[in-house]
């Protein structure tokens, strides 16, 4: 076996080929199977490149290095551009016997499971987890869930479905919030709930307590807002496509969640730390005799030390070009730095900002120079996003140890330069637990940049529209109640009205925990409370405008009543602002046509049936007067006629069922309107915006002067 292992050596240093076996106390182990491996198809290494030499360096320590720390670890191998990050992990349900092999046999067969591919990540037969990369990724949280595990059983009777489900996501929820401030990033528990059952003595239906155990687990490199941000994806991603199973999992790269009913969870807690040793030399010819001075091995010998010879000269070669390069980029970057960290030439427009933000009075300054480094000279690595005046990057602040979302306002951009005055006079000074915090800001060099809170659950859009994971109906209801909550802020509450003026599922977002967030304000306009709350140019995004705002060109209070009414409807009925009509001919659908979906809505509530809008994902497991009320307070809000809708404080009591639901004409109003010149209605949609992805980007040629039908009541 002697010979043997010096093969191995010999297949590492000299040919870099592919490893076949793992060699654990003299015997070969089999390989574990990777469970749909993602590897990267674009840039791959080359055999012998520097890449593949620190990848096989570190997927021959880590394994050790990780069981002897509890069973994770996340490590580097080699410098930039070929280092390898690296992350293996034991989840909590595998017996320590099984991951060890499981761990030393997934890493020595990396090669194979994604051929030269300079990513990878895998799970191995649900016992373990490797990953590796060129790119940074620790302290991220990945969100895909590689696979699912179910089964379902008698154990839940129907009339149990509602009951169960609560319980679940009540245990779940709280094992989320237990793990992620957990040193292990790792909780369990049970909580019972009660299902009905036949006594054995014929005595008929009786009430059992059944209990529902639960697992959760992160990867440790994981902060407490990326852990939960991880569960509460699985958590919603669980609950719609495993509705009433005993028994479900969710396994992923960043986490792990699992419940069962009745039975407990198999689960393994860490040992001790252990200290971990520095891992063993490579054997060397020129130090160490070998144990057998057979022919066969002194060969083997003499090609090593040649192949080693090879391999370090081209590594020094390697090295000094890779310095010189690393040389000119820092020098290149610090002149950016320098040029950028200048002193701003304000206008007199922008010098009461600049006085008010000096005084301490706002957010923190920070120089380009912080963000630049937080982004990674704004990398599209980090890039969130891209909006019509600029685009946001995900950025780590060292000195304040928090993740942020930084929006670099496009430069040139005359309308980008108004929003970003914009923002930080108006955002800047608003508080509130339901609007998005300005954490800071930087204008240099002719950069101008706003520095948020990261919210990372992103915007609304990317959960009421995602068809792999559906966002529960209580968690619609309460982001509907969180929107609701932030616009009485800004209209009634707030020393003056903040009139937001583009109210879309994509400028709210979500947090850790997914509470709603307001935020761009942008477009947003401050008025006083004693005059009239008009603004005089037309702004906003297709689809969620207000329709007597394309006709005058003017906007108010109600414009976002209008629109927050819009997103409720969307957001309860999954469905974008203009909804495709479709009809079956002759055994095919097709395309009948468009509206809007406040008229859909609307058709649907004056046939008594509103509540079959509700998004058909949901099956049903919703609160039927929920929804209706959320739908109805929806309907008023996006009134047709300004002057019929509520105020946002009438809408919101309504809500939180503070008043009751009123009564809508069985058909939506119809009115006329007379249109303005066609200059002032030219010069407002300069500024407008397509709802893009939304499919929104049609407007009514109908807004609201006289409604047909007569004014909702109270009921």
């Amino acid at each position: 076996m002697a010979l043997h292992r010096s093969f191995l050596i010999f297949t590492v240093m000299s040919s870099f080929a592919t490893l076949t076996a793992v060699v654990v106390c003299g015997q070969v182990q089999h390989y574990y199977t990777a469970y749909h491996p993602y590897c990267s198809t674009t840039g791959n290494y080359s055999t012998g490149s520097p890449y593949q030499v620190n990848l096989v360096k570190l997927m021959g320590e880590l394994p050790s290095i990780a069981l002897a720390n509890r069973g994770f670890q996340v490590d580097t191998a080699g410098e930039h551009p070929s280092t390898v990050f690296g992350l293996a992990m034991c989840y909590a349900d595998t017996s320590w016997t099984a991951c060890r092999p499981c761990l030393e046999a997934g890493a020595a067969g990396v090669q194979q499971a994604c051929p030269f591919g300079r990513e990878m990540k895998a799970l191995y037969d649900e016992v373990c987890l490797l990953r590796y990369s060129d790119q940074p990724f620790f302290s991220a949280a990945d969100v895909d869930v590689a696979f699912y595990v179910w089964q379902k059983d008698s154990v839940v009777a129907a009339a149990d479905v509602p009951a169960f489900n609560a319980t679940r996501w009540r245990l779940m929820a709280r094992l989320a919030a237990e793990a992620a401030v957990s040193s292990l990033r790792l909780a369990n528990g049970s909580e019972a709930y009660a299902a009905e059952a036949e006594d054995s003595r014929g005595a008929g239906a009786q009430q059992v307590a059944v209990p529902v155990h639960g697992l959760v687990q992160c990867t440790r490199d994981l902060n407490a807002s990326e852990c939960t941000r991880c569960l509460t994806s699985f958590l919603a991603g669980l609950s719609s496509s495993l509705p009433n199973y005993t028994y479900g999992t969710a396994k992923g790269y960043s986490c792990y969640m699992a419940y069962r009913v009745g039975d407990k969870l198999d689960i393994t807690i860490p040992p001790p730390a252990l200290v971990a040793s520095s891992p063993p030399p490579l054997p060397s010819t020129t130090t160490s005799p070998l144990p057998d001075r057979t022919p066969t091995a002194a060969l083997v010998a003499g090609v090593s030390v040649s192949s080693a010879a090879v391999f370090i000269v081209s590594a020094g070669v390697s090295i000094w070009l890779l310095l010189r390069r690393r040389r000119r980029r820092q020098k290149a970057r610090e002149q950016e730095l320098r040029a950028f960290d200048g002193d701003y030439n304000y206008n007199d427009e922008e010098e009461p900002l600049q006085d008010e933000f000096e005084k301490g009075t706002g957010p923190r300054r920070f120089r380009y120079r912080e963000l630049a480094m937080a982004t990674g000279f704004f990398s599209d690595e980090e890039k969130l996003g891209e909006g019509g005046f600029g685009s946001v990057y995900h950025g780590y602040l060292k000195d304040m140890g928090i993740h942020v979302a930084i929006k670099r306002v496009s430069k040139g951009s005359k309308q980008g330069r108004k929003e970003y005055i914009s923002e930080v006079r108006i955002i800047s000074r608003l508080r509130h637990r339901n609007l998005v915090q300005l954490i800071g800001w930087c204008h240099g060099g002719g950069e101008l940049l706003l520095v948020y809170e990261f919210m990372p659950n992103g915007s609304l859009d990317t959960h009421i529209h995602n068809h792999d994971k559906v966002l529960p109906w209580h968690l619609r209801h309460e982001i509907v109640l969180g929107i609701g909550s932030a616009l009485l802020y800004l209209h009634q509450d707030w020393e003056q009205c903040v009139v937001h003026r583009d109210i879309k599922p994509s400028n709210v977002v979500l947090d850790a925990s997914f509470n709603a967030k307001l935020g761009d304000f942008g477009l947003a306009r401050l008025v006083d409370h004693d005059r009239e709350s008009h603004t005089t140019a037309l702004a906003g995004t297709m689809g969620y405008m207000d329709p007597e705002c394309m006709v005058t060109g003017t906007a108010c209070a109600v414009s976002d009543v209008y629109s927050f009414g819009v997103v409720a409807l969307e957001t309860a009925c999954g469905r974008r602002p203009v909804v495709v009509l479709r009809e079956t001919q002759q055994g095919s659908e097709a395309t009948a046509g468009h509206t809007h979906l406040v008229r859909w809505v609307w058709e649907h509530y004056g046939r008594g049936r509103v509540v079959d809008a509700a998004d058909a994902r949901l099956s049903g497991e919703f609160d039927r007067s929920e929804v209706e009320r959320v739908m109805v307070t929806a309907l008023w809000c996006a009134h047709p006629d300004r002057s019929l809708r509520p105020s946002i404080r009438q809408a919101v009591n309504v809500l939180r069922l503070e008043a009751p639901l009123p009564i809508l004409p069985a058909k939506m109003p119809v009115a006329t309107f007379v249109p303005p010149a066609h200059g002032l209605l030219s010069e407002a949609m300069a500024i407008v915006t397509d709802s893009g992805s939304s499919g929104s980007g049609t407007t009514s040629s109908s807004t609201v002067l006289a409604p047909q039908e007569s004014s909702p009541t109270p009921r």
